[in-house]
């Protein structure tokens, strides 16, 4: 085993090319040859393989820090060239990725593709298509129009609702005032007749005091004189 400060780093790098010449043998052979679904599974891959391969340089990066300081530029470079080789094959992947996109929305227009110049639809053809999507989009702005009352008429069914609750509850707010008014109203009433009871308890309570010191003094008038 090659105990070397830098083994790890040939190591990764060694599986960072390998992993680059699989992308560039997928994006110069099915990347650009296969159409449909076989290229979308390819360029799939390749995404895949990219992002092992920035893990590789990612690897690299770490295992430089080991490396003496006497040879470490050299080997600064090797990664500042892996990372340019990188950004590269994500462009190029990238641009596929945009061509494949773009092809498959003119497909589904029925226009022929730049890879396709001279493809087999029709001028008839195209123009059935393009009065299909029309046809498409002019269905869908009724359905959004439909969408777009019924919701207005939700909305104004809701607002009667909530004019109606708000009656009821001015209406309650109006009940429950005059009801405070008549509590205050019993509630003095009330006052009153306890006031004109302790009133007349104190009056009767005078008439027997005075009922009483009639009854003593004729009591002691009769007996006493």
């Amino acid at each position: 085993m090659d105990n070397s400060p830098t083994a790890l780093f040939d190591s990764y790098e060694q599986d960072f090319h390998q992993i680059i010449a699989s992308i560039r043998e997928k994006l110069d052979g099915d990347g650009k040859e296969q159409r449909g679904e076989q290229r979308k599974a390819a360029l799939r891959r390749v995404e895949m393989e990219l992002d092992e391969a920035d893990e590789m340089v990612s690897q690299m990066e770490i295992e430089i820090q080991g490396i003496p300081q006497s040879i470490k530029p050299q080997y600064q470079t090797r990664i500042r060239t892996a990372k340019a080789e990188l950004a590269r094959y994500k462009k190029l992947s990238k641009d596929l990725h945009a061509q494949a996109s773009r092809a498959d929305l003119l497909a589904r227009a029925g226009t022929p593709t730049s890879d396709e110049p001279y493809g087999p639809s029709s001028d008839r053809t195209r123009l059935l298509a393009g009065t299909a999507l029309l046809e498409d989009g002019s269905q869908r702005l009724q359905e959004s129009q439909r969408i777009a009352l019924e919701t207005e008429e939700q909305g104004a069914d809701i607002l009667r609702n909530l004019r109606g609750q708000r009656d009821q509850i001015e209406h309650a707010r109006d009940t429950l005032r005059t009801a405070d008014t008549s509590i205050d109203r019993a509630s003095g009433t009330l006052k009153k007749m306890i006031r004109r009871m302790y009133q007349q308890r104190v009056v009767t309570g005078a008439i027997i005091v005075v009922l009483v010191l009639l009854i003593l003094i004729i009591l002691w008038a009769k007996f006493f004189r």
